[in-house]
């Protein structure tokens, strides 16, 4: 089951990399960006380029990513009114739930992790409280 809401999810993640970015999805990577920049007080490196879009109730955003054994990582969401709070969570290729440290105020959320090996990730930004918002997802590494 854990795969087939990826594979869902998926659909909709290429249909969002297509589209010019929002003023909201411009505020909700400035959002991002704020909460990122505590991470790189402690060495943390801000990765180029991020994700926008946005996430809707019971329907979370899915994004890959490759990580490598030995690196740390911060996975940084902001968005923007009517979200009130969101979330996001890390899972392996399997769809396994990481054991993250988390970090959550309201339209603001990050994970860290430390993988044990490399490969591909999925990050999961999902709408807890709130309405149809846009998000931006950027992610620091060290």
């Amino acid at each position: 089951m854990k795969m087939s809401i990826f594979a869902a999810i998926a659909l909709t993640i290429s249909t969002l990399l297509a589209a010019p970015e929002s003023d909201t999805e411009v505020a909700a990577r400035k959002s991002a960006l704020d909460l990122a920049g505590a991470f790189t007080n402690e060495g943390f490196k801000m990765r180029d380029g991020h994700w926008s879009g946005t996430v809707k109730p019971k329907e979370p955003a899915l994004v890959a990513v490759n990580l490598y054994a030995g690196n740390q990582y911060w996975f940084s969401v902001g968005a923007t009114e009517p979200a009130k709070k969101i979330s996001v969570n890390l899972y392996d290729e399997t769809g396994k739930l990481m054991q993250t440290e988390a970090y959550s105020e309201g339209e603001k959320a990050a994970a860290g992790y430390s993988p044990t090996s490399s490969g591909q990730y999925y990050v999961l930004v999902d709408l807890i409280e709130g309405n149809e918002s846009s998000v931006c997802l950027v992610y620091s590494y060290k």
